[in-house]
């Protein structure tokens, strides 16, 4: 195992993998992240289209579905479900081992579904059906329509990750609807030890437009901006960590909490170093504290692992972040304002790869059939 995983996970916080491929799972190299400390993953989109448009690990597959009679969408679903599946079997010893804290692996909804609460209901549970493993988390848009998917899906036993948060409002929100479907659950005769969830909080994406906004502000004369640089992420996954801590382990969350129902522990997401000038592990050294997950592409776990942090840092500093944050918004920036950009900025990226990637199997396909 590696030393500095072995250490954060020592510290309460899990260190899963933020990608996904067949070529990933079939060389063994999934393994070796399993054995050197990752123990969760999650994909989205976006990884997907990189994973299955980029070279020919699919091409075999592609083409004994075709042959099947499938079409496009059955395609796409099947090639998924393939990897879900696949890495979900790989992970179950840590699902096991940690008895159901760790050990999991996410699929996304149709992000075209964002705004559809009934459709993405009846998609999560197709999904979930299909899957039928425990140790799977069905992605739900953190959208005002995904609010109540939340609760349905966690009433009916389904494991759920909240993706796309990014204010400390919505956060809000997605806590009450897990602990209402906990509380669904558990009235229906469910074990609520049984159903996880996890609230994906994006962090980089935050500095990448609030910095953009500050400098626009410096340019302009404002240099006592100039400290707040590079604060409003880690300062706003630290405010949402403190909320966190006011839910669950306040009174609102103490009747199912002595039932044994888990905790929906913040998931920090958008890890990578989008800025050069910054530290690339500038998103995952300030954020170490007890019931967290990181999810990290493969890059910032390397370099996590050679060189990251490991020591409990998530509460330390949080005065000056929020009044790093206060001097922003006094200057006329919205952090309420960017954040309601980034949700449907985030939405909007995820349904283009959605799409590119059904367009590359199309050719793919088209291609293959023509030959």
């Amino acid at each position: 195992m590696n030393a500095r995983l072995e250490a954060i996970n020592k510290l309460g916080q899990s260190i899963w993998c933020d990608t996904i491929s067949r070529k990933l799972i079939d060389s063994g190299d999934l393994q070796k992240l399993i054995d050197d400390g990752v123990v969760g993953m999650t994909s989205n989109p976006t990884i997907f289209h990189q994973a299955i448009s980029s070279g020919n690990d699919y091409d075999q597959k592609i083409e004994a579905l075709i042959a099947e009679g499938k079409n496009a969408d059955q395609v796409y679903e099947e090639l998924t479900i393939a990897d879900i599946a696949d890495a979900a079997d790989l992970l179950k010893p840590v699902y096991d081992r940690t008895d159901g804290l760790d050990g999991y692996i996410s699929l996304e909804v149709n992000p075209h579904l964002a705004n559809d609460t009934e459709g993405t209901i009846k998609e999560a549970r197709h999904l979930f059906s299909r899957l039928d493993r425990k140790n799977v988390l069905i992605k739900v848009p953190a959208t005002d329509a995904g609010i109540p998917v939340i609760e349905a899906l966690i009433g009916g036993g389904i494991n759920v990750n909240v993706t796309l948060i990014f204010s400390l409002e919505m956060h809000k929100k997605v806590m009450e609807a897990y602990i209402k479907g906990v509380e669904a659950f558990a009235a229906s005769g469910g074990d609520v030890s049984k159903v996880a969830s996890v609230a994906s909080f994006f962090v980089s994406r935050v500095d990448a437009l609030v910095d953009k906004k500050i400098q626009e502000k410096i340019d302009a004369g404002d240099t006592s901006l100039t400290p707040t640089l590079g604060k409003a992420a880690v300062g706003n996954a630290k405010m949402a960590y403190e909320l966190y801590r006011s839910v669950f382990h306040g009174d609102r969350f103490a009747a199912m909490r002595s039932k044994g129902a888990c905790v929906q522990r913040p998931l920090w997401a958008s890890t990578s170093t989008k800025n050069p000038a910054y530290p690339d592990t500038a998103y995952v050294d300030p954020l170490i504290g007890p019931e967290t997950v990181n999810t990290l592409p493969l890059n910032t776990l390397e370099a996590v692992m050679d060189h990251g942090a490991t020591r409990d840092d998530i509460v330390n500093d949080l005065q000056a972040y929020k009044d790093a944050i206060a001097k922003i918004q006094a200057a006329g920036i919205s952090m309420d304002a960017c954040t309601d950009e980034l949700l449907k900025d985030g939405v909007r990226k995820f349904a283009e790869s959605f799409d590119a990637l059904m367009a590359d199997i199309r050719k793919k396909m088209a291609a293959m059939q023509t030959a």
